[in-house]
This record gives structure tokens, C-alpha cells and sequence, in this order.
């Protein structure tokens, strides 16, 4: 890159998806047992038509070649490493496509599980993650067996609504809202004018919206061009397009916003007939005179306030209540049951007999008998309440990543320089119309916009929102700048590098969105309760009904137990109603999604990247460079321009090996070059002067690593390099133990330098001279030992560690590979953060179980008290209504509960010296 940064920045600063039209095949080599062989099959394969790239890692012989199916076969590539004579014994063909879909209507854990059932069942469906807090389902699929409509159908089908979100790689990917396209010869012009646009590889039009879809190369053409393309090039005549940018991403807070918004309107419509029917039932017959005129005997015993109450009632019923009634219909034909059946079953018991009652006392002039419409109508309204408090409170359980969301600007200054970088022209457009290349200027006190590089200009950035880290960062041309940070004295010109869905902000939502979406194992325990959950209240509810209405019929308790104007039969089934809705398996659901989803937000936003379990994703390059080589090659090119020859040339090194926690080999013209440690020199048979052997003790002692140059077979020279030590990170260590966690060095480095090290930040156990393998092998002693292990690494060297690892903790400012292999990315680089990471879990496990607690307590007591057990003792019984209240209050105590997590604080906070 030269150091006006006019070079293009290649790599993204977190991986991104490959392109759609290329697919993915692994093989599992066998034979792999260096870096030799690791060239003989890239050089192979490399050599057939159609394959775009290969990565084979040499710790475990696993293969990951993209290639053009146009052009190749899997078959085909399989039978070249085979010729070659390597094994291949597994292969997994990735021709997996991904889709996103959102989901209408899932109220529990059962909810979630018959989703996920109903899309296992789909021929051609590979994977399903169903999020409950999320309401969203992750869907890997086979596209040559099915496709996302036929998922739509699948959910639709089980009762649930649903909207696509995304499908493939949305990173490249736009979609446009058009205006003057009315019949087919629009379409046309439309259509063809983006297909044969440069850049454009597929164009999807959706005329009933007046959508179209554009999957574009983002190197070569962008959003602007594509509403060029519409608006001038497809436009003739008269006959004018429009295109503006349409975000599906948007949809879902329109929808979360008119679901609140029809929750509320059901439960106001609601309580418009509940109140009166309220009022009429429990209110004015205790206030006479005011209430007697409803004792007026309409027909025989038919008195006008029953009659208006079962007036009032009927809408609710059927009218407010029909989600119930649709939702049990689509449980029940699933096989399943959730609250909608407990809800359904509680207020048609109700209804239904005080109906009966009605009937009675219209053919009758002597039945008298207690009718129940306040119990159906009241329970309604209550769990329609419960739910419009409940959503409100789960949307609130995602703000920490809605703020990360909304830290990029809306606008943005397009800007045009001449050869000098001087502004010929300044346009003021929407962020979401940028494309790659563009130069933009960011003004003092402004939020940068994209991903770039700074090409004019110097300010420093505030880049605290993102990375946690609170002190401004110094930015001149050659520096790379991240969006949604802020810009705060000085104004400078970004070439915008990533942008969209490439940028690392947009990059680390989806992470979190993916581990909000995974399960935690934790929550196993409420699918496993949630199964048996409703079958096991209806059973109850019935025994509670038989054992008051036998006992009652047959006068074994006293009769005074019985409430006036009712009969043993009607309090049975008043405390049977009462069993029924006060036992919720929601909050349940609930406990685990809601925690989780706080919590990874509040890490992202703290710098303290929680990818989750489902979320980790294990990426094996050979080509990862370790942080400490990359700097020894800056410095050697530094010194090479400052006392160098301007016109020499460095040939190319040739039988490039890396020797794996030893170094590396190769020929540089005829001579062979051999650059590691000790360990590498006597396995390449190089004498080692005592000269050289003082020099290596000497800094060893220092904690310096000495790394040795061989060529042709002889010591041509040594140097020592340091990684030094984070100053944080003697307290860090000292906090820890302070914790209850105890802290190993296991290391590459010789024994010396990692006893000098762990000595300066209080560690006692060391392992040194430790190769990748060993690593891994050593934790998983560790794990044998019961122990739980963490890892915090940021090398090549550490990425099989950090996958055997219980928790793999990656350094943000450490290599590709490292931060793939990580469940959690410290994306500041500060081991504080490790602490931050711990304390985050402790406090979410915490507020999991505190949530379990919340829901079970309410089911444990609620319903032994719903059921009448204290009736006999303290005359104490839970009215149908109230304990719906009460349901509904539990599923809100856990949310609410979850969102406490939203006043997190760090334990520890080092200043940066």
C-alpha cells in the first residue's frame, strides 16, 4: 500500500462471505505432514480450470478449494489430489445456500421447536436455527432441492407467519424500490438495461412490489450506478424510471412497531368490552341501589346482567380471542401444544359454561347458577396486556446493538479530486449510496461513514463505540479508519475501502446476530420442560377440577366452602381455569434468549466480541502471517530503502516451508536460507557457534526470543525480537487470581524467555517450547483434569488451542486465523477485556438462572394456590382473571430481568499509559 493510500486495501477487517456464483468443496487429506506437501496439492489443484483458490493447513490436513462448477467438478478435483497421492477420506460438498427468515406468532420454546421441525422436514434443508427473543430462523439449504419459498410454505404451514430477511450473500446485493414501471414492456427495459449493466451477475424483479433485486461485483459498479442505470439508461422518451434504495433490514422494525401497535389496540378494544362486563359482574352488585337494575328478569330467571354480560363477552371471545383459537389449531395439528391451547381451554371453559348457564336460566323460572363471561373476557385482556408489555420489553433487549446500528451517519460528502487531492466537486449524498473507491470528506465532529483509508488530511478518531478503547487514535494519510466512529478535530479524505455489509461495524453485528440466534446449552433445560410443560398442566388442571367436584357432590368438605350462588361443580371449575392460565411456559422460553441477546450486545459494545458457540466458525490459512514476522519484514524493508540500492532487486523466494512453532525455509536465487529458532537449526543439521550460543543466552535471559539465519548450511547471522509484555497485563493476572482463576503460559518461546516473562506478571506454571499441536494437547490435559479452560491467543500458533479450548479468546490486533478460530474476538487488544469477557458470562449465567428462578417460582407457587390448596386453611383462591394477570406477569419479570444486564460495568478499567 503506498502511503498516500491510494493502494487498494484487499483483505476486509473481518472475513466476509464468498461470492454466490463460486462454491466451496472440503477435503479431509490424508498424509499432510508439512509444507511441502501442503504445495504439492495446491499446485495441483491450482492447475484445473475453474478453481479460484485453495487452502490446505498442514496442522490437520484439511482443504478448502473454491471453484466454478462451470468449469470443474467435484469429482474431477477430488480424483487430482488422489493422482497426486494423497488420501481423501471425507468430502463435504458445500453446495449450501443460506436464507434468513422472519417469524409472525412464536410465543414459547414449543413455538421455536415446531418451527425447527416443521423446516428439518423440508427435503433438501440441512441446518435450522430457530431464535425465540429474535424471532428470526437461520436456514442452510440444499438450492438444488428446495428453495425459499418452499421454506415460506413449510413455516406458513405450521402456523407461524413469515418473511424472508435475506437469502445468499445479501454483502453484494441491492434492492430497489421502482416507480413508472407499470407493464411488461417496463419490466423489460428495467430488466435489461440492469443485466446488461457492468458488474450486474443477476437481477431478480418482483412487479407486485415494484421491487428489483441486484447482485452486483462491488469492485467494479455499487448502488449509484445501478439507480443510474434505471432512472437514465433504461429510461426513453417520455417514459421515465425511478429507483430509489429499499432496505428489507428496515422491515423488521416496522413490523416489531405494528406489533406493539396491534397489541395495544387488541387489549384497548378489549378492555372496551371487558371493563363493563367487569363493572357488571364483580363491581355494582356489591354497590346497592346502583347495581339492582341488573337483576331485572328479562325471561323467566334470564336477568339483564347476565344477559349484557354475555353480550360484551362475545366479541372478546371470538373476535379479540381468535389468535388463540388459530394458534391452538396449528399446535395441536403439529402434534405439539403451547399457551395458546392453555389459554384456549381456560376461557372456552369459562365461556362455553356460562353459556350453558344462560340457556338454563332462559328455559327455566327456578335455575339459579353463577355464569363466568368476567372470567373469559378479563383472562383475555390480561395475557393481550401481559404480551404488549412483554414485546415492548423484548425490544428493548436488543438497544445495545441498535446502537451499534445507528452509529453510521445518514449522510455523507461525495467529493471528486484532481491529481494534487484538491476538491473539484462536493456532494452531499445518503451513506447507503457509497460505493467502493469513492472518496470521502469527513468534517471535524462527524461520524465516519465507511471502512477506509485516509488519503489527505490528519485528526485523530474516536473509535471508542466500536473498540471500547476510550483515548482518540491518531489518523494521517496511510491509516485505516473504521465506520461509526467519530472524527474529531481535523478534516480528511477517506477512500472508501469496505462499505455495506463489509464494513467491520456491519461485520460485528452480524456476529452478534448470529450468536443471539444460536441456543446456549443452558437452554436445553427449558426445550426439555417445554415439551411436557402443557400436556402436564392440562392433566392437572382436570385433577384439580375432579378433586373439588367429587368431594363437593359427595359433602366431604363443608358446604360453607362453597361461595353463594355457586355449586360444587362451578368452583371446581373456577380453580381449574385458574391452573390452567396461571401456568405459562413463555417465561421459560424466555429466561436464556433474552440474557443472551442483552449481553452480546453489551459486549459488542464494550469491545468484547461474543461470537456464540453456533455462531464459531473454524477457518484453516496457511497463508496467516504472525504479528511479530509481519514486523520484522516492515523493519528489514525500512532498512533496505534507507542504506539499499534503489535499483536492486530481491528475487523471489522459492520452496517457501513453514516449520510449524519453528520457523521458516526457502531459496533466495541459488542459496538456501534457513530463519527460526535452536530447535530449527539442529534439525537442518547447522552447527551453532559458542559465540552464538552466548549471545541466544544472553537475551534469553531478557526475555528476548533470538531467532538465527542460515545460508547454505551456515549461522549467517542472529537476532533477538520481543513481543513485549501489555503493560495491563500484571494486573490483569493479579485480578484473576483475585477471581478464583488460576493462570498457565503455555508457549513456543525457550524456556528462559517464558520464565523471565511469567515471573514479571505473577504467573507460576510455565510450559515452554510448546509446538501448535502440544498447545492443544496441553489444554486438553487440563480438561481431563475437570478443569474449565480458556485461551487467550493471538498467532497461527494458537489457533488449534484456541479451538480445543472451552472458551477461545482471540486479540483483536492478532491474525485472521486466531480471530476466526475464537469464540470471543477482545477487539481492542486490551487483556482487561479478558476480565470483561469472564465477568460478562459470570453475570449472564447469573441473571439466567436468577430468570429460571423468576419462572419457575410462579408456576411452583402459582399453581399448588390456583389449584386451592390454601383455600381449605387461609379461604384464599385465585380468580381466573388474576391469574392470568399473574401469567402474564411472569413472562414480563423475566424480560425485565434480562434487561438489568443493560447497566453492566466493567470490573476492571486500566487506563492506556
Amino acid at each position: 500500500m503506498e502511503a498516500n493510500g491510494i493502494g487498494e486495501l484487499k483483505i476486509p477487517l473481518l472475513q466476509t462471505p464468498e461470492d454466490g456464483a463460486v462454491r466451496t468443496v472440503y477435503f479431509q487429506l490424508s498424509d499432510i505432514k508439512c509444507a511441502s506437501c501442503v504445495n504439492s496439492v495446491e499446485s495441483v489443484v491450482k492447475n484445473l480450470d475453474g478453481v479460484k483458490s485453495i487452502a490446505v493447513s498442514p496442522l490437520d490436513g484439511r482443504a478448502a478449494i473454491k471453484f466454478d462448477p462451470k468449469f470443474v467438478t467435484v469429482k474431477q478435483i477430488k480424483e487430482s489430489i488422489e493422482e497426486s497421492g494423497f488420501r481423501v477420506n471425507e468430502l463435504h460438498e458445500q453446495d449450501i445456500a443460506v436464507c434468513r427468515v422472519r417469524i409472525k406468532g412464536m410465543a414459547c420454546t414449543s413455538c421455536s421447536e415446531s418451527v425447527e421441525n416443521a423446516l428439518q422436514i423440508v427435503e433438501g434443508v440441512k441446518k435450522a436455527i430457530v431464535g425465540l427473543a429474535l424471532e428470526e430462523a437461520k436456514v442452510h439449504f440444499d438450492p438444488n432441492l428446495t428453495n425459499v419459498d418452499k421454506i415460506i410454505e413449510a413455516i406458513d404451514d405450521a402456523g407461524f407467519g413469515a418473511d424472508l430477511i435475506s437469502s445468499g450473500n445479501d454483502a453484494n446485493k441491492v434492492h430497489l424500490k421502482l416507480e413508472g414501471v407499470d407493464s411488461a414492456e417496463d419490466v423489460n427495459a428495467v430488466m435489461s438495461s440492469l443485466e446488461l449493466a457492468v458488474g450486474v451477475n443477476h437481477v431478480e424483479m418482483d412487479l407486485s412490489e415494484h421491487k428489483v433485486t441486484v447482485s452486483y461485483d462491488p469492485d467494479i459498479t455499487g448502488p449509484r450506478s445501478l439507480i443510474y442505470c434505471v432512472q437514465e439508461e433504461a429510461s426513453c422518451g417520455s417514459k421515465k424510471y425511478q429507483a430509489t434504495l429499499y432496505s428489507p433490514s428496515g422491515q423488521r422494525e416496522r413490523d416489531k412497531v405494528n406489533e406493539i401497535r396491534m397489541y395495544r389496540d387488541q387489549f384497548l378494544f378489549s378492555c372496551l368490552f371487558s371493563v363493563p362486563v367487569f363493572v357488571f359482574a364483580m363491581v355494582l352488585p356489591m354497590l346497592p341501589p346502583y347495581g339492582n337494575w341488573l337483576n331485572y328478569k328479562v325471561h323467566n330467571m334470564l336477568t339483564l346482567g347476565l344477559f349484557l354480560r354475555c353480550i360484551l363477552s362475545t366479541p372478546v371471545q371470538f373476535i379479540v380471542g381468535k389468535r388463540f383459537y388459530v394458534g391452538s389449531y396449528h399446535s395441536l395439528k403439529r402434534k405439539s401444544a403451547n399457551m395458546d391451547v392453555l389459554v384456549a381451554l381456560g376461557t372456552n371453559a369459562a365461556y362455553f359454561y356460562s353459556l350453558y348457564i344462560l340457556i338454563k336460566a332462559l328455559t327455566s323460572d327456578t335455575f339459579e347458577g353463577q355464569d363466568f363471561f368476567e372470567t373469559s373476557s378479563m383472562l383475555i385482556s390480561f395475557i393481550l396486556l401481559g404480551k404488549y408489555l412483554e414485546i415492548v420489553a423484548k425490544g428493548k433487549t436488543s438497544d445495545a446493538l441498535g446502537k451499534l446500528t445507528q452509529l453510521v451517519p445518514d449522510k455523507a460528502y461525495l467529493v471528486a479530486i484532481d491529481t494534487d487531492g484538491n476538491i473539484i466537486t462536493e456532494t452531499e449524498i445518503d451513506t447507503q449510496l457509497i460505493q467502493k473507491n469513492d472518496i470521502i470528506k469527513i468534517v471535524p465532529g462527524s461520524k465516519i461513514p465507511v471502512d477506509g483509508i485516509v488519503i489527505k488530511g490528519q485528526s485523530y478518531a474516536n473509535e471508542s463505540m466500536i473498540t471500547g478503547e476510550a483515548r482518540p487514535v491518531d489518523k494521517s494519510p496511510g491509516d485505516k479508519v473504521i465506520s461509526g466512529t467519530i472524527n474529531e478535530n481535523g478534516c480528511i479524505l477517506v477512500k472508501a475501502t469496505h462499505v455495506g455489509s463489509d464494513t467491520a461495524l456491519s461485520q460485528i453485528v452480524q456476529l452478534v446476530q448470529a450468536a443471539q440466534l444460536a441456543k446456549a446449552p443452558v437452554q436445553k433445560l427449558a426445550d426439555h420442560i417445554s415439551r411436557v410443560f402443557v400436556p402436564i398442566v392440562v392433566v392437572v388442571a382436570l385433577i384439580t377440577w375432579l378433586g373439588w367436584f367429587i368431594p363437593g357432590e359427595a359433602g366431604i368438605y363443608p358446604k360453607h366452602w362453597i361461595p353463594k350462588a355457586m355449586d360444587a361443580f362451578e368452583l371446581a371449575l373456577q380453580f381449574a381455569i385458574s391452573v390452567l392460565v396461571v401456568a405459562c411456559p413463555c417465561a421459560l422460553g424466555l429466561a436464556t434468549p433474552t440474557a443472551v441477546m442483552v449481553a452480546s450486545g453489551m459486549g459488542a459494545s464494550q469491545g468484547v466480541l461474543i461470537k456464540g458457540g453456533d455462531a464459531l466458525e473454524k477457518a484453516h490459512k496457511a497463508s496467516s502471517e504472525h504479528p511479530i514476522a509481519k514486523a520484522v519484514a516492515a523493519h528489514a524493508k525500512r532498512l533496505r530503502q534507507k542504506f539499499g540500492s534503489c535499483t536492486e532487486e530481491v528475487p523471489d523466494v522459492d520452496d517457501f516451508e513453514v516449520h510449524m512453532g519453528a520457523g521458516v525455509s526457502g531459496k533466495v536465487g541459488d542459496r538456501t536460507v534457513v530463519v527460526g529458532n535452536r530447535r530449527l537449526m539442529h534439525a537442518c543439521n547447522v552447527p551453532i557457534c559458542s559465540k552464538v550460543e552466548k549471545y541466544i543466552s544472553e537475551n534469553e535471559i531478557l526475555a528476548r526470543t533470538c531467532i538465527l539465519v542460515s545460508i547454505d548450511g551456515k549461522i549467517a547471522g542472529a537476532f533477538s525480537v520481543t513481543d513485549p509484555v501489555k503493560p495491563e497485563a500484571k494486573r490483569v493476572i493479579s485480578f484473576l487470581h483475585s477471581m478464583g482463576i488460576s493462570s498457565i503460559i503455555v508457549t513456543g518461546d525457550n524456556c528462559a524467555t517464558a520464565t523471565a516473562i511469567a515471573n514479571e506478571v505473577g504467573i507460576d506454571e510455565v510450559f515452554a517450547e510448546i509446538d501448535p499441536v502440544g498447545k492443544a494437547d496441553k489444554v486438553k490435559d487440563l480438561q481431563m483434569k475437570g478443569m474449565t479452560v480458556a485461551m487467550v491467543g493471538d498467532g497461527i500458533n494458537d489457533s488449534p488451542a484456541l479451538v480445543a479450548a472451552d472458551v477461545g479468546m482471540a486479540i483483536g490486533a492478532g491474525t485472521d486465523i486466531a480471530i476466526e478460530a475464537a469464540d470471543i474476538v477482545l477487539v481492542k487488544s486490551s487483556l482487561e477485556d479478558v476480565i470483561t469477557a469472564i465477568d460478562l458470562s459470570r453475570k449472564t449465567m447469573s441473571r439466567i438462572r436468577l430468570n429460571y428462578i423468576w419462572a419457575l417460582g410462579y408456576n411452583i407457587l402459582g399453581m399448588p394456590i390456583a389449584a386451592g390448596v390454601l383455600y381449605p386453611f387461609a379461604g384464599i383462591r385465585l380468580p381466573p382473571w388474576l391469574a392470568g394477570a399473574c401469567m402474564a406477569a411472569s413472562s414480563l419479570s423475566v424480560v425485565s430481568s434480562s434487561l438489568l444486564l443493560q447497566f453492566y460495568k466493567k470490573p476492571l478499567h486500566i487506563e492506556s499509559s
